[in-house]
């Protein structure tokens, strides 16, 4: 392989804004903002808008909405 080709991969921590929720891991991102982590060290600091704690998917509040019975109307059309 070539020398120094690829990215630097490091821990940085990214900080979902929506939830307030941080989490400590590897990445090639990097950042001019740091925070200081639960061991005392610094990391860069990536902010996302959302992640695992903040998405409906994960959260459990992930709702259907039926505009006019288009699913009704879909299972009427295609049942068997």
């Amino acid at each position: 392989m070539k020398a120094d080709i690829h990215p630097q991969y490091r821990e940085v921590v990214f900080h979902d804004v929506t939830s307030d929720f941080k989490f400590l891991t590897r990445s090639t991102l990097g950042s001019k903002e740091t925070t200081k982590w639960e061991d005392g060290n610094e990391y860069p600091l990536i902010k996302v808008e959302i992640s695992s704690a903040s998405h409906p998917f994960y959260t459990g509040k992930h709702k259907v909405i039926d505009t006019g019975g288009r699913i009704d109307k879909f299972q009427k059309r295609y049942a068997r």
